[in-house]
């Protein structure tokens, strides 16, 4: 007799601690927030949550990945879509996966017309590969140069940029604030749009001050960029439930360049910090709130991915 699957270790486990506290998640998409907390605020039509993931164990780790979740699938990224409004989703592929995109494609197919992805390649990949992925509803690539796992490489960013270029993609940059500031040279002149995950992952207490903040803020001026307010929780200092540190950031960029700032979940928040498990809800309206007006929510929930993406 066969022993058990990994998910089925998995939700033992998660079963099991759950017990233990004598609570039980009423859904797994529950489990990876901290609430089931719906917002105030009303999502407009067609609102993008332009940045999540998918973790399902039938599709084997890439042997390098140092993150391995338990099952995330798009079932439960579903209830989010309604809990939240989302009518739009750009999933992207995770470190986890490598370069195999298998996980991210297969569920890119199934959301359909409503979807895009984001892949990872390294260069290696052929023309025609990037021809099938751009058929699939791939708009662009990414670096995960913020968890070092050997599958993208700073040295890739420029010679990738340019085999691109012509597909019409962005790169997709999840790069640690000190390391975009050292960098920044090389975002300069690139012939692709660079999108910079998580607000540029800039450490607190540094925030607006920091020399990786005035890189960004200056190739969103120029409309050579945007920036994700997401995943917030990674970097704050002080944490839930107003994230006052980050606000300051968040605001920072929006005062910048509303135009280039795009709203995005990070479910089912892989990474959560030492404050743990966000919620979605309130993560939600914390965006809306520091956008400050009607005309700047819907470039932030609706626009700005509306063109990037195109949809």
């Amino acid at each position: 007799m066969s022993g058990p699957t990994r998910r089925e270790i998995v939700a033992l486990i998660v079963g099991g601690a759950a017990l233990s506290a004598g609570t039980l998640p009423a859904s797994a998409e529950e489990a990876r927030t901290a609430g089931p907390t719906t917002p105030t605020f009303k999502a407009p039509p067609l609102t993008c949550d332009t940045h999540f993931h998918i973790y399902d164990s039938k599709y084997r780790p890439d042997p390098k990945a140092s993150l391995i979740p338990p099952d995330a699938l798009l079932e439960d990224y579903a209830k989010l879509r309604a809990r939240l409004g989302i009518e739009r989703s750009v999933i992207v592929q995770p470190s986890t996966y490598g370069t195999d995109n298998s996980c991210m494609l297969d569920a890119l197919s199934r959301l359909g017309g409503a979807a895009r992805g984001i892949a990872v390649v390294d260069t290696s990949v052929t023309q025609e590969e990037l021809k099938r992925l751009d058929a699939a509803g791939v708009r662009g690539i990414r670096f995960n140069l913020g968890r070092n796992t050997g599958a993208t490489t700073v040295e890739m960013i420029e010679p990738l940029s340019k085999r691109i270029a012509d597909l019409g993609w962005h790169i997709q940059m999840h790069m640690l604030g000190a390391d975009i500031a050292a960098h920044a040279a090389l975002f300069q002149n690139l012939p692709v749009i660079t999108v910079f995950d998580h607000l540029g992952r800039i450490p607190q207490p540094g925030g607006k001050d920091h020399p990786a903040f005035k890189v960004i803020a200056d190739l969103l001026q120029r409309g050579r960029a945007y920036t994700k307010l997401s995943s917030i929780y990674q970097d704050t200092a002080v944490g839930p439930p107003g994230y006052a540190d980050m606000a300051v950031l968040a605001r920072a960029y929006l005062a910048v360049a509303p135009e280039r700032v795009l709203w995005a979940s990070d479910w089912p928040h892989p990474s959560p910090g030492k404050h743990g498990k966000p919620d979605d809800g309130q993560l939600m309206d914390l965006s809306a709130e520091w956008a400050g007006n009607d005309a700047t929510r819907r470039k932030i929930f609706v626009e700005n991915a509306a063109g990037l993406y195109r949809f």
